[in-house]
């Protein structure tokens, strides 16, 4: 895949790739697109969670619960 840019965003890239410590213009859009990809679907998660009904409500009983299942088993 080739990609053109016009020259001040090819300046940009060749920038962030001597600042970033990458050793290509292809390694940092590469770097970028995954990036792009984790916050997608990061993203999608948190729509998913929010549009979900609650399983569990985060109380105190809830967490002391938790502390408890924790301390549980690294006892054993």
């Amino acid at each position: 895949m080739n990609v053109s840019l016009p020259d001040a965003l090819r300046s940009f890239v060749d920038e962030r790739v001597a600042e970033g410590g990458y050793s290509s213009a292809s390694e940092y859009v590469r770097e970028l697109i995954r990036r792009e990809v984790d916050r997608t679907r990061l993203r999608d998660l948190l729509l998913e969670g929010a549009s979900s009904a609650p399983a569990v409500t985060a109380d105190e009983r809830y967490f002391q619960r938790l502390l408890e299942r924790i301390r549980h088993s690294s006892s054993e």
